[in-house]
C-alpha cells in the first residue's frame, strides 16, 4: 500500500456499499508490515466488528476477482479461441448434417453430389411436398453452417495479426489462433517450451507413448504447416523442431513486446532450407555412387 493507505487500511477510501472500488488497491498496492486492520476498520467506521470486517474483505476480493475475470474472458486472445473452436464446430455440424440431409434428399431427388456439394444443390430447390420441405431446410441449414464456418475463418484471419503477429506471420492466422486455444491462451502458450509446442495437439499419442504403446509423436497440429508438411518423412522430425522452436520464439515475443520480428522469420526460412538440403545431397551422393 502507499503510505496513507498502510496508514489507514485498504479500505479508507472505499465505501462500505461499493466494495469495488477497491480492486485497485488490491491488486496494485502493498504494505512492508502487517497492521491491525480490523480494529482500524470498526474505529474509521468502515465496519461494524471484526466479523463485518472479514465479510467485506471478502466480499471485495470476490468482486475483484470476478472483474479481472471478465476482463480476461474479454481479452483478444480468447475471442480468437472462441472463433477457431466456432470454425471446428460450424465445420462438424455443417458435414454431419450435410450428410444426413444428402441421404434422405437421395430418396425424394436423383443425381445429388456427396456431403455439402449436395446439400447446396438440394438448398437452392423449391420444395413439392412436405418431406421435401424439411429434408431442403435440414440442407439449408448446413449450407449455413459451412458459410458461418467459411465467415468466422475470415474474421480470424483479419484479427490474428493484430493480436499475435509473429505467430499469425509464421504459422498463418488459423493455425496461430489453434494453438493459442489449445495452450489456453497466449500468455500460456509463451510459457510453454518449444517440446510441448511441437507435440500440441497430439495430446492422446503422447500418452500412449508415456504409457508405452505407441512411438513419441513428432509433432501436433503444426503438422499442418508447410514447413512440416512439406518436407520428406524422414526429415519431418527437424522440421517439426526447428518450427516449434521458433512458433515458442513468436510466442513470447507477442506476449511480452507485440512488435513483428521479421529476423526469426528469416531464420526458421534458413533452417528449412537446410533441412530440406540433405534430401538433395542425399540424391547428389546416390547419383554419384550409381555413377562408379
Amino acid at each position: 500500500m502507499t503510505d496513507g493507505a498502510a496508514r489507514f487500511g485498504w479500505f479508507e477510501s472505499v465505501p462500505p456499499d461499493g466494495l469495488e472500488g477497491a480492486r485497485d488497491v488490491i491488486e496494485n498496492e502493498s504494505t512492508e508490515l502487517p497492521e491491525d486492520w480490523p480494529t482500524r476498520a470498526v474505529e474509521s467506521d468502515f465496519a461494524a466488528d471484526e466479523s463485518d470486517y472479514y465479510n467485506k474483505l471478502h466480499s471485495a476480493t470476490t468482486a475483484t476477482m470476478r472483474a479481472a475475470v471478465r476482463e480476461a474472458g474479454r481479452a483478444d486472445d480468447r475471442q480468437l479461441t472462441h472463433s477457431v473452436r466456432a470454425i471446428d464446430d460450424a465445420e462438424r455440424v455443417a458435414n454431419e448434417v450435410a450428410e444426413r440431409a444428402v441421404e434422405w434428399g437421395e430418396s425424394l431427388f436423383e443425381d445429388l453430389p456427396a456431403g455439402l456439394t449436395g446439400a447446396r444443390a438440394m438448398a437452392d430447390r423449391e420444395p413439392t411436398s412436405s418431406a421435401e420441405e424439411r429434408a431442403i431446410s435440414l440442407a439449408r441449414r448446413a449450407a449455413g453452417l459451412a458459410d458461418e464456418a467459411d465467415a468466422l475463418r475470415a474474421h480470424v484471419e483479419r484479427t490474428a495479426p493484430s493480436v499475435a503477429p509473429n505467430l499469425a506471420e509464421m504459422a498463418g492466422p488459423v493455425l496461430a489462433a489453434r494453438l493459442i486455444a489449445l495452450a489456453g491462451g497466449l500468455e500460456s502458450l509463451a510459457k510453454k517450451p518449444s517440446g510441448t509446442v511441437q507435440v500440441i495437439g497430439a495430446e492422446d499419442a503422447l500418452f500412449a507413448h508415456l504409457a508405452g504403446r505407441a512411438p513419441s509423436p513428432k509433432h501436433g497440429v503444426i503438422y499442418t504447416h508447410e514447413a512440416v508438411r512439406g518436407t520428406r518423412l524422414e526429415d519431418r522430425g527437424s522440421a517439426a523442431r526447428a518450427l516449434a522452436g521458433k512458433l515458442s520464439i513468436a510466442a513470447r515475443v507477442d506476449h511480452y513486446a507485440g512488435d513483428l520480428r521479421p529476423s526469426i522469420h528469416e531464420d526458421l526460412r534458413d533452417r528449412v532450407v537446410s533441412i530440406r538440403a540433405r534430401a538433395d545431397d542425399e540424391a547428389a551422393g546416390e547419383s554419384a555412387e550409381g555413377g562408379e
